[in-house]
């Protein structure tokens, strides 16, 4: 098993790969050593540099992160997956390749739907879930997404597009929002490689299968075992938020945190406060966190 790297940060940590069934999957493996450490599977079209620092560096203060590129995405290799599922599965080899029996787990967007999929598949894998922004397969409104959110999502990775996906359309979320993007850019050395638009195209298939109404599927949330916490805006745009309510009513162990003024991207928007709710759920022995 590959140590953690001691005293890096979200900019300065190396980038590694770990072979699994002919992938060679780029992750970045920093902060506090121990286990189970928490992996954290990114959002469409995200790789390993579309996470915010202040966000990785606070969680990393506490305990041991890492972050990883699905295969075809960014830097790993092999081929974008259309299928939930099989990223799934593909993941469970990239964790299994690293020797953990047990892990944390945070799944933003569609990284929350692959989580889910983790978390029924493997329930001894998981000690404890976040899902944030994301939502239940087979759930109302998620068969593709608003026209205007659909294209700048699809479209070139310009600020204004991600300020229009990832935050609410007020003036104190885009305040927020334009501070994440400088934030986002402070990187300069082993940046990720850029995502393809084979691998776009390849997620948003796989978002709109997930998203075939079927009422029945949402039953399969009963059977996630692992303590659950669920985050979210109050008005994603992308992933409406009575989703995560909908999820939270029907996951067994759950609790559920909404974030004001806020959309898709309330991880970046509040970073410090994210941080510290989801480390705070990681540490709790049982029970509730403290509000």
């Amino acid at each position: 098993m590959v140590a953690v790297t001691r005293g890096a940060t979200h900019n300065t940590v190396e980038t590694r790969f770990a072979e699994a069934d002919g992938v060679d999957f780029a992750y970045r493996r920093f902060g506090r050593s121990g286990e189970p450490p928490l992996v954290m599977l990114q959002h469409f079209r995200g790789n390993l540099d579309n996470w915010d620092r202040a966000l990785t560096d606070a969680l990393a203060a506490e305990r041991e992160v890492i972050l990883v590129d699905y295969p075809g995405v960014g830097s790993s290799s092999g081929r974008p997956s259309s299928s939930i599922a099989e990223t799934a599965r593909q993941m469970l080899g990239f964790v299994d390749a690293l020797g953990f029996g047990t892990i944390d787990l945070l799944g933003f967007s569609i990284g929350g739907f692959v989580a889910q999929e983790i978390a029924l598949v493997r329930p001894t894998l998981v000690r404890r879930l976040v899902l944030a922004a994301t939502g239940p397969k087979g759930a109302p409104g998620m068969h593709g997404w608003r026209s205007d959110i659909a294209a700048a999502a699809r479209a070139e990775s310009r600020p204004e597009n991600l300020l229009y996906v990832m935050f609410a359309h007020t003036e104190t979320s885009r305040r927020r929002g334009r501070e994440f993007l400088a934030r986002f850019v402070e990187r300069q050395v082993d940046r990720d490689a850029p995502t393809s638009d084979a691998a776009r195209d390849a997620q948003y298939d796989a978002i709109v299968e997930w998203g075939i109404p079927d009422h029945a599927a949402l039953q399969r949330l009963s059977g996630i075992q692992s303590p659950t916490l669920v985050i979210q805006g109050d008005e994603d745009l992308m992933i409406p938020t009575k989703l995560s309510h909908l999820m939270a009513a029907l996951i067994p162990d759950v609790q559920i945190r909404i974030y004001p003024d806020a959309a898709h991207g309330f991880l970046f928007q509040y970073p410090t406060e994210v941080a510290a709710d989801v480390n705070a759920f990681l540490a709790a022995d049982g029970g509730e966190m403290e509000s």
